[in-house]
């Protein structure tokens, strides 16, 4: 069956293989404990716009790509 894949299938295989058996010992940790006394930071604005900036960058970039595959 493997040897009816190609190369990038055997990665992707690969791959997610490692994700989920990596995801076990994720699971597994205890949680940390934090004092009660720990004041928050709010994660806000600037993310947002960050996040905002690489899906604008994406597209982007997908958009000129696909255009220069067709001229």
């Amino acid at each position: 069956m493997i040897s009816l894949l190609n190369n990038n299938m055997k990665k992707l295989v690969l791959t997610l293989s490692l994700l989920f058996a990596f995801n076990a010992f994720v699971i597994a940790q205890d949680e940390p404990e934090f004092d009660d006394d720990v004041n928050d930071v709010p994660v806000d604005g600037g993310v947002s716009l960050l996040a905002a900036a690489a899906l604008t960058y994406g597209v982007r970039k997908i958009h000129n790509k696909n255009k220069d595959k067709s001229e």
